[in-house]
Order: structure tokens, then sequence, then C-alpha cells
């Protein structure tokens, strides 16, 4: 199951996945013709799915429980916002910011639990930022906020569901080539910076997708409770 799966790194985690052999239910919110080609491209599912709103998480789980055991899960959907400094962000701005970045990946990894601790088997792949830890100052420092608490949320229930059988890591990207740059009115960022990053270049969603779908798999069986960085170095 992966939210956010019509674009970006959720959509090239769903294609990742799938080629690996994993049946694949996808969320969306908008992009419903995409969504629903990736689907079918893949033999998945996709699902119109706010999440940041419980009872669509709870519909999109029984969705995917609909195609089987619910054994990997990965929170991908995300918002950014217009850069500007936190003095001229509104309330409502930083409210949609948290709702969908971190009630909405800690929504998700709840339903995921109920699923796996019974069965005492799974992998949770909640998708960070590098921002966490740079925290974005005079671009986004409410999205660098939002995935702070991400970082905290992976460690406090890793650290709980480890004797269940039930792993949670979470990949952070750095500067990934894809759409979410003109959400915050920066289309052409990764072209003006890319050469400036440590290794050159900005990383590409594909690079993001191999690692998250490493850490489903069981190739990483003793790895929970970390962080794994695709940023180049950054």
């Amino acid at each position: 199951m992966v939210t956010g799966g019509s674009r970006g790194i959720g959509a090239a985690t769903v294609r990742r996945a799938a080629a690996d052999g994993w049946t694949v239910c996808l969320s969306y919110r908008r992009e419903a013709s995409a969504a629903e080609a990736l689907a079918d491209d893949v033999g998945g599912r996709a699902v119109q799915v706010d999440v940041a709103d419980e009872d669509d998480v709870v519909a999109l789980f029984a969705a995917a429980d609909d195609m089987g055991p619910v054994r990997g899960a990965v929170a991908s959907a995300g918002i950014v916002d217009r850069t500007m400094p936190v003095r001229d962000m509104s309330a409502t701005r930083m409210r949609r910011m948290l709702e969908v970045n971190t009630l909405g990946t800690m929504l998700t990894a709840r339903e995921a639990v109920r699923r796996m601790v019974p069965a005492r088997s799974g992998s949770i792949v909640l998708v960070g930022s590098v921002a966490s830890r740079v925290g974005s100052p005079g671009q986004y420092v409410d999205y660098a906020a939002s995935k702070g608490a991400v970082d905290s949320f992976t460690l406090g229930l890793s650290k709980e569901v480890a004797a269940d059988g039930v792993r949670v890591s979470c990949v952070r990207p750095g500067i990934i080539d894809t759409a979410i740059h003109a959400d915050s009115g920066q289309p052409n960022r990764v072209a003006e910076i890319g050469a400036s990053l440590p290794m050159g270049r900005a990383g590409h969603a594909e690079e993001v997708a191999a690692a998250i779908v490493w850490l489903l798999s069981e190739d990483s069986s003793y790895v929970s409770g970390t962080f794994l960085d695709v940023s180049g170095a950054r």
C-alpha cells in the first residue's frame, strides 16, 4: 500500500514494488487519470484519499484488505507550499501542512500496524525529508517541522512494535527531480541548484524508490528504527 502513489516518489515506488513482485494498492488526492493508469499498468488498484481524513485512510486500507494481507506500507503522501518566511505564513497553511505530512503519516502507520501486529509481520516505510535536519530557513520551515515530527514518530513506533515482528523505518530524500518543486513556486529549482549539490546533481525518484522497496523487503530484515537519507551527501 503506497499513499501519494500517483506522481513523483510515490509513483516510482509503485512501479518498483510491482516490478519486485508486490501487489500494490495506491492512493491519490487529485490526479485520478494518472493514478488509474498507473494502477492498470501494474495490475493494482487506485483509491482517492485525503490522508488527513481519518475515514479516508480507514477506507483505503479496507480497499487494500480486499487485495490480500497488507505486509508493506509506504506513507509517501505529502505537500509543500509557497516559499516564504515563517512571519508570513498563515495558520491555515501551517495546519494543513501538519495535517497532511504528519497526521496523514501517523494515520497511515496506525492502520498498517493494526494489520501487521496480529500477523506478526510487516514493514512500514515513512517518507520524511532531509529538510527535518536542515530546517529550510526562509523557504518552508513549516514543512521541515512536519517532517521532523515524522522522524520522532519513526523512532517511537519502531520501538513500540519491534517485538511484534513489524519494522518501521524512514527514508529522507534530499533534492529530488519531481513536480513537487512547482508546488513551492520553484518549478526550475532542480535546474538552478542541481550543480551546486555535493554530487553535482539532484536525485531521481527511482533512486528513492529503490531505497524504499529495499526497506520493505526481507533483505532489510534486521533494519528498523533507522533513517536512510537519499540525499547525495547533502
